[in-house]
């Protein structure tokens, strides 16, 4: 199956998010062969990355964004796991500390935008500023920017500005060699519950949990309604979105590899080539070092 085609969004249609499915596809019921392809596609994603690290040409930054406990962190760790990395950044975006807020809210955004050459992961990113603060408006007041002093002046204006922002922002990337993938990992309110209890009962997975997230949970559909919309605005031919179902971690670890891989295949990517007076000096140092003796 295409993963890659069946999951990307563009935006040419309203994207109706809460009537995505949120489980895996029936045909994918076997966990044993799931794994068995995941560990397929780390073992291409190495290949891929070797050739994007030593060709320095094109840079591939992976956007990750979700409700709480919808396998972020695990999903990265598992089909990252191949990953040389010297050729692999994370970033964890949390709150904005107050040297951060002093900037534009995209200044610490391009301070993390990986080399040429690079994967760089963003765990949450700047679509942080388009959900968190637009379901609470007082965030934006509290930054002080520019004349906007009250919650009333944070509205779908303000919004679209800042969605007009980003798009601009991935096609600057694009445009400057960098491969963007959006993946929205899209869990039902019923399995994050399932999650937080896990989290609660387990001692093991205590670290996990916070009580802001039974805090958050309170504003599920808020948050439904500001990804639906947030996705819609930002999604293009160029830079789709990938809504991925997540109820199940191993299918959604299967998708998004799957999606990486053939994105990344699309590349010209390739060992550089040496030209004849780098490979006489190859052809020296072997001689000399088949001339030596132990």
């Amino acid at each position: 199956m295409n993963f890659e085609k069946q999951y990307r969004y563009t935006g040419k249609e309203a994207l109706g998010l809460t009537d995505l499915a949120t489980g895996p596809d029936e045909k994918y019921n076997d966990e044993k062969v799931i794994k068995t392809q995941i560990a397929k596609n780390i073992k291409q994603l190495t290949e891929l990355q070797g050739k994007l690290y030593a060709q320095d040409r094109y840079g591939v930054l992976i956007v990750f964004q979700a409700m709480d406990a919808a396998g972020k962190d695990s999903m990265i760790a598992h089909i990252m796991s191949g990953v040389n990395p010297q050729g692999c950044e994370v970033t964890s975006f949390k709150q904005p500390t107050s040297n951060e807020i002093a900037h534009d809210y995209l200044w610490r955004i391009h301070n993390q935008v990986p080399k040429r050459g690079m994967i760089g992961i963003f765990n949450r990113s700047y679509y942080e500023d388009v959900l968190v603060s637009r379901v609470h408006p007082e965030i934006i007041v509290n930054e002080h920017i520019g004349d906007i002093e009250t919650a009333d002046q944070v509205n779908d204006a303000f919004f679209n500005r800042r969605f007009k922002d980003m798009r601009y922002m991935e096609d600057y990337l694009q445009h400057n060699g960098y491969l963007v993938l959006k993946f929205f990992l899209h869990m039902s309110k019923a399995e994050q519950k399932q999650r937080f209890i896990r989290r609660i009962e387990l001692p093991s997975h205590n670290w996990k949990f916070s009580a802001a997230d039974i805090r958050e949970r309170k504003y599920w559909d808020d948050y439904q309604r500001v990804y639906d919309d947030t996705i819609t605005h930002t999604a293009s031919k160029e830079n789709p979105w990938y809504v991925i179902p997540s109820d199940s971690k191993w299918y959604s670890r299967l998708c998004v590899s799957e999606i990486i891989n053939r994105r990344l295949s699309e590349l010209p990517l390739a060992y550089p080539s040496l030209d004849t007076a780098d490979q006489a000096q190859l052809k020296t140092a072997l001689n000399q070092l088949d001339r030596e003796t132990d």
